[in-house]
């Protein structure tokens, strides 16, 4: 039977009301929508028809309401291009590269491998460039990773740190980080000897890897900075500057530190820096510090904007979101590099 615009219908609100709360989640006292309370105060009788007329005023409720948080949340469409302009709401809420995010360029994305034997003060140099305090207490640590995000010079820069110190007694698996990393931070302590020994045969290691996954005849010249950290330390040093010198060579970038005091971090983050091909002002001393959010709106605001460059003093944000990308996914960045260069007969990890 068709409905005349002249005849009345009167539904049962309360009813409308508790079926569109099972439906929602919502509870009567929480909904504030201007149209749903002032039906709430009206009382009327009862219809035969209830049930399909009521689902279809919750579907019309339910998409006004839709309707309204979009306009409320999302930006204006562009005039000119038809497209809905970014907002930084869809953002992922799960640490995301700002590659993947169309953010920046592959060439302003570095990891940076950190190896060396236990403590000897990885944690607390990594601190260091991640702006935090000094940790007097001592805590082994199983695996690492560390995502800090800048923003200079109207471009967008990320930098991976993973300490692999797990992988110490798996080849294999240190193998991996090796042959992913573009930087490497090898560290050893000035009070120990072992230590330092560890820290060359890293050196060889590497040279030996890249050189496998470029298809060299001789060991490859690596971008690496050698930290002989615990320089605050008063008892006398088992390693000198000369003997590191001799031993690895006058090319390679080394630098006696102390992460407790800050001795010689800026000339480590520096030189990473540098070999990386990224700007001297991703040393810590060189930005400041804002939050992931602050982050995000400054890098969606100025995306494709042209003439930007410049603009802006120099800043970063630590993503605490960030996790080791998987094993899968490394393994598949290491055997897609190596078709770059030959033919891979065989795994380079093994």
């Amino acid at each position: 039977m068709e409905l005349h615009a002249t005849e009345k219908m009167y539904l049962p609100v309360d009813g409308i009301l508790e079926l569109f709360n099972s439906l929602t989640g919502h509870h009567e006292s929480d909904i504030t929508h201007p149209v749903v309370q002032s039906a709430a105060l009206t009382p009327v009788p009862q219809h035969p028809n209830v049930s399909k007329t009521s689902m279809g005023i919750i579907k019309t409720v339910k998409g006004r309401l839709k309707q309204q948080d979009k306009r409320a949340v999302s930006p204006s469409r562009s005039p000119s291009s038809g497209n809905r302009q970014v907002s930084t709401d869809r953002l992922p809420k799960r640490s995301v590269g700002l590659l993947e995010l169309g953010l920046t360029k592959r060439r302003n994305c570095l990891r940076i491998v950190v190896l060396g034997a236990p403590k000897v003060g990885k944690t607390n140099i990594l601190h260091r460039f991640l702006g935090k305090d000094f940790e007097e207490h001592y805590e082994p640590t199983a695996e690492d990773f560390h995502r800090k995000l800048f923003h200079i010079g109207g471009e967008a820069y990320q930098i991976d740190l993973l300490d692999a110190a797990s992988e110490r007694d798996f080849p294999a698996k240190r193998r991996l980080s090796i042959l992913t990393g573009d930087t490497f931070l090898l560290v050893f302590s000035l009070e120990d000897r072992e230590s330092f020994n560890e820290v060359c045969e890293r050196l060889n290691e590497i040279k030996a890897a890249r050189a496998k996954l470029l298809n060299l005849k001789h060991p490859a010249r690596v971008p690496v900075v050698i930290c002989g950290n615990k320089a605050d330390v008063a008892a006398p040093r088992a390693v000198r500057r000369s003997e590191v010198t001799e031993t690895l060579g006058e090319d390679i970038a080394f630098f006696e530190t102390s992460a407790k005091d800050g001795t010689g971090m800026d000339g480590v983050f520096r030189a990473l820096a540098t070999l990386g091909g990224l700007p001297d002002e991703t040393s810590p001393t060189r930005h400041q510090i804002i939050s992931i959010p602050s982050y995000q709106s400054m890098c969606v605001g100025r995306r494709g904007r042209r003439g930007s460059r410049g603009l802006g003093a120099p800043c970063a944000a630590v993503d605490t979101l960030a996790r080791r990308p998987s094993f899968t996914s490394d393994l598949r960045l290491v055997l897609r590099s190596s078709t770059k260069h030959n033919k891979p007969e065989r795994c380079h990890i093994q």
